[in-house]
């Protein structure tokens, strides 16, 4: 497993459903946030990546471990990890944790494939983005 990135999220009124609780599905919006966030820390910007060298990530698997609901305007922290790490495919370990206290709240596995943008087809990761994700490992 490779080193845990962490990312902040604040939860909105717009992440709630009629009783205040996250929305199931806005989950996944934090956990897609926070990957964007780790890849941007390595200093990869997903648009770039796009034109050159033409190839983007795609969740291709995920399994969801709903805990605990989060509420309206806590605090929480999405923590990110590589778990798994292929030619063409990483797999990530995410937490959701409360930020006060750090009860997790959901646990996920997301396997993301590197996809040529042109053709959607499985394509090798970049080797300047294997190398940096490789040294955080």
């Amino acid at each position: 497993m490779s080193k845990v990135f962490e990312w902040p999220i604040r939860v909105y009124y717009e992440d709630t459903d009629a009783g205040g609780l996250v929305y199931h599905s806005r989950y996944l919006h934090f956990l897609e946030r926070a990957r964007t966030e780790w890849l941007r820390a390595l200093g990869f910007e997903q648009d770039a990546l796009a034109q050159r060298p033409g190839v983007l990530f795609a969740v291709r698997w995920m399994e969801l471990d709903y805990r605990l609901p989060a509420r309206f305007n806590e605090r929480l922290l999405v923590h990110s990890q590589v778990a798994e790490l292929r030619r063409a495919s990483l797999v990530f370990a995410q937490e959701i944790r409360r930020a006060d206290d750090g009860v997790q709240l959901l646990g996920a596995r997301v396997r993301l494939a590197c996809l040529e943008v042109v053709r959607h087809r499985p394509c090798p990761i970049p080797e300047s983005v294997l190398r940096e994700i490789q040294n955080e490992l």
